[in-house]
């Protein structure tokens, strides 16, 4: 599905104005709405592609809003506040949210954000379709949560699958640490980027001589992929 629709809800006018000014140069269908109440009623009458959601708003706040919306569909939501207490980011996530950005904001960061939060949320929903990747002695069952090495299950925190995953699901593709972090610990992770270091070491550990036909890879200065031998 192709991202066309964008609802904004913010009760400040002009940041709804500046946010559509912004997003119609970038070719995108822009949906106003300065209330909670009425941002449901757009959403579910409109069926937008992504929504830009204010937390402190008339009638019903974002974070209600959020939670209705998680009802229904996992469309792509970033939340946009005044407030940057880590609680609130908590809270987002807990809800549902996919970002996160505090006021104020540059309408090009805003544009951006989107751009990769889509990518993020359509590379994910590919996994689930996948839902097993196969390769020469390897498999992966994200419906099980299941590492098979040589036909045997192998032992391996959920992490470390969701890392293995994620990278085998696009071959010979490079991803730098902060990726990693954002795609399997999710944004804002309050963490260090050595975390990645630290479960390739273990996957590695695991996959050793397992087949000459893929490798775990480390591209210097840059990050990890997955390579797979043609």
């Amino acid at each position: 599905m192709s991202l066309e629709k964008i609802l904004v809800v913010d009760d400040d006018k002009n940041i709804c104005e500046l946010l559509r000014l912004y997003l119609e140069k970038e070719g995108y269908n822009v949906i106003i709405s300065n209330d909670g109440e009425e941002a449901l009623v757009k959403f579910n009458a409109l069926k937008p592609d992504f929504v830009l959601l204010d937390i402190m708003l008339p009638m019903m706040d974002g974070w209600q809003v959020c939670r209705e919306i998680r009802k229904s569909s996992n469309v792509p939501v970033i939340m946009l506040t005044a407030k940057g207490e880590v609680f609130d980011k908590v809270l987002g996530l807990e809800l549902g949210a996919d970002d996160y950005v505090v006021k104020p904001f540059d309408a090009k960061e805003i544009v951006a954000r989107i751009k990769a939060v889509y990518r993020r949320v359509e590379h994910k929903n590919k996994m689930q379709e996948m839902q097993e990747i196969k390769y020469d002695k390897l498999e992966i069952n994200m419906v099980r949560y299941e590492l098979k090495i040589d036909g045997k299950i192998v032992d391996a925190p959920p992490k470390e699958i969701e890392l293995l995953f994620y990278l085998a699901s696009a071959p010979n593709k490079v991803f730098t640490r902060d990726q990693l972090l954002d795609e399997i610990w999710g944004f804002e992770y309050y963490g260090d980027s050595r975390t990645i270091d630290v479960h390739i070491k273990r996957l590695r550990e695991k996959l050793e001589n397992v087949s000459d036909k893929w490798d775990l890879k480390t591209v210097w200065g840059v990050g990890y992929k997955f390579e797979v031998n043609e």
